[in-house]
């Protein structure tokens, strides 16, 4: 099973290239707000994890998810 702190390397992995503010990415940046991600870009973002961890991601939970931290521990809930 993935730790937290594998999911949390995979997606500031994931977000290098879209960081195009380079804001310093940890648990508490906001995907919107800090770096910036349009909702076409937030939705690419959504299907590469889904990608990659072979898991389908519900869009009614992304309301619910700001930060990368808050995704990080929904992706390891579907992931169990």
């Amino acid at each position: 099973m993935t730790d937290y702190q594998e999911y949390l390397e995979f997606l500031y992995s994931a977000l290098k290239e879209q960081n195009k503010k380079n804001v310093p990415l940890n648990e508490h940046t906001a995907l919107v707000a800090d770096i910036g991600l349009s909702s076409l870009e937030v939705m690419e973002f959504i299907e590469k994890i889904e990608d990659h961890f072979d898991i389908s991601i519900p869009l009614n939970i992304l309301p619910d998810v700001n930060t990368i931290g808050e995704l990080a521990k929904k992706v390891k809930e579907l992931n169990l």
